[in-house]
């Protein structure tokens, strides 16, 4: 994924900028014919792709998930009823903005859409492929 595009996801999960402009800003960014390239295209249908999640520590602990876009699609539509009705499922996504990934899957974002580095070398990504 682009690198405007995981700034623009960097300043909403940092709380800088809202959804709502962070859609637009990335509207815009399209329509103007910036740098943004989605691979809709691709000899993969879209929903058979996966959302891989990488992250790995400095200590040397490494998580590694694969999650069917399908599967990915389903869970994030009935993920924010969970949480409406069991409170202590609202813990563990309250900073996830659902809408935001689910507009993602919606718009058939590829590649690299989380990049992070902590300053203690930890190292988050995550890529749909």
């Amino acid at each position: 994924m682009n690198e405007e595009i995981s700034r623009i996801l960097t300043m909403v999960e940092e709380g800088k900028l809202d959804k709502e402009k962070a859609a637009e800003l990335i509207d815009l960014m399209q329509d103007k014919g910036g740098s943004i390239q989605q691979e809709k295209h691709s000899s993969t249908p879209y929903l058979d792709k996966v959302m891989k999640i990488r992250a790995a520590s400095e200590g040397g602990d490494d998580v590694k998930v694969n999650v069917p876009i399908k599967l990915l699609k389903a869970v994030l539509g009935v993920g924010m009823n969970i949480a409406e009705k069991v409170p202590e499922a609202a813990k563990y996504i309250k900073d996830v903005d659902v809408n935001l990934l689910i507009e993602a899957i919606e718009n058939e974002l590829d590649g690299q859409i989380v990049d992070i580095t902590s300053a203690t070398g930890d190292k988050v990504s995550v890529i749909i492929e």
